[in-house]
């Protein structure tokens, strides 16, 4: 990994349920200590993505100004997270004929500028293009082609594209709040940034990342992100079973959730009973057994599991990224889940929180400050991405790449 970025880093997650907004400090070596942190309770936004701009841009505000408050500074540039639940996975193959000379790299800038065009269009806008793999002459398995011989140069990436009108409200709504996007990073890959040692990235493992409105997910290996997905279903909608069924207000629901929810059973259940209040009724008590409201925590939980089972299998990834299962975000901490999870993908998975970095405040630890902690660590460290200023002339056409292929002959 190439040095490290210093001087000041500011990340904003923007969620279904809360905003939040970092602000760090780089040394140039790779290293970074948080200096003020704001979250303030999201509005205008569902599913991660803006639903009415004048809502988002108060709690961005809010945020931005809290964790400027605490660190003493004011920010003009942001790094933000964009949920991949717009997102699409591409792996690609390009080749490009060197004629026998040494790779150059201009030739590395010409292959991957095409990689980027192939998806640039009105609908779709480029997050991220990550090599993964480079090729001399069919000869795989090169991390730095520079100053090699060859006829062929090759590489396998990895291309991130998003939907452009939701990106571009989000560019909007954060352009309102009087700030630059300096970067955008698929959040389920920031999350993983955060939670996942380096063996991990290596040996293949599937971060979860586990939020209010969203579950998104990000495959790593041989320390390369391969495949984002995501899909609308969060912790919120556990809340919203418990109020709809019990008939109690969300906020009292969400407590519920908290304090006795679970996602596996106990013996003792049906003998210990939980005291809230019914909707409408601000004197009306009812007490209800904790089994009643694991019944209805289970099924939603395990819905959500299926789901992640399911798209991965179906990303054809699955035997590769899903050896290793690590659980991330604020609703992966409900008790049981662990256990659960477990048995309902067939894997081994751990919970994750973001690994500290040097001078963090103990406050931004949890569970559910992985993404933008993932963000500040993309910002520090250079992760090989492919930029637009990498422009170049065409290096011929594209294909379902051979990484993807030799994933899926080999697992």
């Amino acid at each position: 990994m190439a040095k490290g970025r210093g001087g000041l880093i500011a990340a904003l997650d923007i969620g279904t349920t809360k905003v939040v907004c970092f602000i760090a400090e780089g040394d140039g070596h790779g290293r970074w200590r948080v200096r003020g942190i704001g979250h303030q309770a999201a509005r205008g936004l569902r599913a991660g993505l803006i639903v009415d701009m004048v809502q988002a841009e108060a709690s961005i505000l809010a945020a931005v100004h809290a964790a400027e408050q605490m660190s003493g500074e004011t920010i003009e540039r942001v790094v933000v997270a964009l949920p991949s639940t717009v997102m699409s996975s591409h792996l690609i193959d390009l080749e490009v004929e060197i004629a026998g000379h040494a790779v150059a790299d201009a030739d590395i800038r010409r292959i991957y500028a095409e990689g980027r065009r192939m998806f640039l269009g009105d609908d779709r806008a480029v997050m991220h293009a990550l090599p993964v793999d480079h090729s001399i002459d069919d000869a795989g398995g090169i991390r730095d082609p520079r100053g090699m011989y060859g006829e062929r140069l090759g590489v396998s990436m990895h291309v991130v594209t998003a939907q452009s009108s939701p990106w571009r409200n989000l560019e909007l709504c954060i352009a309102r709040c009087h700030l630059e996007i300096e970067a955008v990073v698929a959040s389920p890959f920031a999350a993983g940034l955060a939670c996942l040692v380096e063996d991990e990235r290596n040996m293949g493992t599937t971060v979860v990342d586990m939020g209010g409105g969203t579950t998104t997910m990000a495959v790593f290996f041989n320390g390369s992100l391969i495949h984002v997905d995501g899909f609308g279903v969060g912790g919120l909608h556990v809340t919203r079973d418990i109020a709809q069924v019990l008939e109690t207000p969300l906020v009292h629901a969400e407590r519920m959730k908290t304090l006795y929810g679970s996602a596996i059973a106990t013996p003792s259940d049906a003998r210990e009973l939980i005291e809230l209040p019914r909707v409408g009724e601000p004197d009306g008590v009812q007490n209800v057994p904790r089994s009643l409201l694991v019944n209805i925590v289970r099924p939603r939980v395990e819905e959500t599991l299926e789901l992640i089972r399911e798209r991965l299998e179906k990303s054809g990834l699955a035997e590769v990224g899903a050896k290793r299962v690590v659980l991330t975000g604020g609703a992966s901490q409900l008790q049981g889940l662990r256990e659960l999870a477990g048995r309902v993908l067939g894997r081994q998975v751990r919970l994750g929180r973001p690994i500290a970095a040097s001078g963090e405040l103990e406050q931004s630890g949890g569970a559910g400050f992985s993404v933008v902690t993932g963000l500040i660590a993309h910002a520090v460290a250079d992760w090989g991405e492919v930029g637009e200023r990498d422009a170049g002339p065409d290096a011929g056409r594209g294909t379902f790449g051979r990484l993807g292929r030799w994933l899926k002959s080999n697992f």
